[in-house]
């Protein structure tokens, strides 16, 4: 098996490629795969095949498509058959023995079947007959190793090649916002604090004893997350990349998506939009001020003004992308994170350039910044981008934000 390094990132390969296969697997249940692999750490591929299948399929046909796919990702090192407990099917009846993945087919000496055309079985067991197999488990070897190919590269030195396929991961990286109480309550069978008037009211039906109490327990819901990307000149090799990041973001759990360089942008709308080329066409259009100059206090203080102090940045999660290249005033953009860092639950900001192992904080827009950031992250690469998807479900609650810029400043 992969080691668990690996696991997360051909999980979400293997849920793609379902998807491609007919399977409706969705970014949400490709994530939940993912989570259910690294929580519950399978020593076999019997424990992995089982997760899979309890998480990617909805519904007993397509148990066969599952298979075959599972096969062909996982260089056929598990016969379906016995991790779904099929029974062995008799040497009496003249069957022969199927074919071990990789090998030719046993000859046929029975008398009831003859040559190929005599032998049983489908593309989910080891000893089908299809005609595509090899074909189809050339490409789903290949869309693993690609995505292995491309996961430390840094996105700046990405031919156009691995940029289509950047593309296509980007969007598809599992987004699980962190979740808060909510203010609402609802019935629990034990969790929770007492909820004295439905216990009184359920008392009536014994006499007046309550013999069950009912229980009333915080409902949770997800938090908002907003991520603002900067697509100023210096930012240019990461821009595309993160616009890709803006556009999954927005599909797969309703986020609000801002770019800026001179001025800030609401693109929330165009990357919503099915067409992947109408939405970034629609965005390019939006955004005029692409690859120009960078004010980053300027276009966080509008999103402040203009949506944050309104209710959007209250309690959310805000991820900012930029390098910290500032063409005003460091104090202004000081100032602004201090307002945004009062309204927001958490504050992750994602420099590229912070990859190099020169890397200092001393540029004035990154050095005013940095005191109110609760996570400072790379996302130089996709595997770097997975440490952004972790952030981001993990955010930690203000308590402890508090206390780590407090420390900060101090320092």
């Amino acid at each position: 098996m992969a080691s668990s390094a690996d696991l997360p990132a051909i999980c979400t390969a293997f849920g793609d490629l379902l998807h491609q296969a007919g399977v409706p697997v969705t970014p949400e249940r490709s994530a939940r795969f993912t989570t259910s692999v690294v929580l519950a750490e399978p020593t076999s591929l019997h424990e992995l095949y089982w997760l899979g299948r309890v998480t990617l399929t909805t519904a007993h046909d397509q148990y066969e498509t599952y298979d075959r796919v599972f096969r062909q990702v996982f260089r056929g090192l598990v016969d379906i058959a016995d991790i779904r407990g099929d029974a062995a099917e008799s040497d009496e009846g003249g069957s022969p023995a199927p074919a071990l993945p990789g090998e030719a087919p046993a000859p046929d000496t029975g008398d009831g079947g003859g040559g190929p055309e005599g032998r049983q079985g489908s593309g989910a067991t080891p000893g089908a007959i299809d005609s595509d197999a090899d074909a189809d488990h050339a490409s789903a070897l290949a869309a693993v190793s690609a995505r292995e190919r491309v996961n430390d590269k840094e996105f700046s030195t990405l031919t156009d090649e691995e940029l289509r396929l950047i593309q296509r991961l980007v969007e598809q990286l599992p987004f699980v916002p962190p979740l808060r109480r909510g203010r609402r309550t609802r019935r629990h069978r034990k969790a929770g604090d007492i909820d004295i008037r439905a216990t009184l009211r359920r008392a009536h039906r014994s006499a007046g004893d309550p013999v069950q109490m009912v229980h009333r327990k915080r409902t949770t819901n997800p938090r908002r997350i907003i991520l603002i990307a900067d697509v100023s000149g210096s930012m240019e090799p990461y821009a595309r990349i993160y616009l890709h990041l803006l556009r999954g973001a927005v599909r797969a759990i309703k986020a609000e998506a801002f770019v800026f360089a001179t001025h800030l942008t609401r693109l929330t709308r165009q990357l919503s939009t099915n067409h992947t080329d109408v939405a970034y066409r629609q965005a390019a259009a939006a955004a005029n001020d692409w690859s120009g100059g960078t004010r980053i206090g300027v276009a966080l203080r509008s999103f402040v003004e203009d949506f944050g102090r309104r209710g959007m940045a209250r309690g959310a999660v805000i991820v900012i992308v930029s390098d910290g290249w500032e063409s005003d005033r460091p104090e202004l953009l000081a100032e602004t994170m201090e307002r945004l860092s009062r309204l927001a639950h958490h504050i992750i900001w994602v420099n590229p350039r912070k990859a190099a192992e020169s890397f200092e904080p001393l540029t004035g827009g990154m050095a005013a910044a940095l005191p109110y950031v609760d996570t400072f992250l790379s996302g130089h690469s996709l595997r770097a981008l997975q440490d952004v998807m972790d952030a981001i479900s993990e955010a930690g609650d203000r308590v402890e934000r508090s206390t780590r810029a407090r420390a900060r400043l101090a320092s």
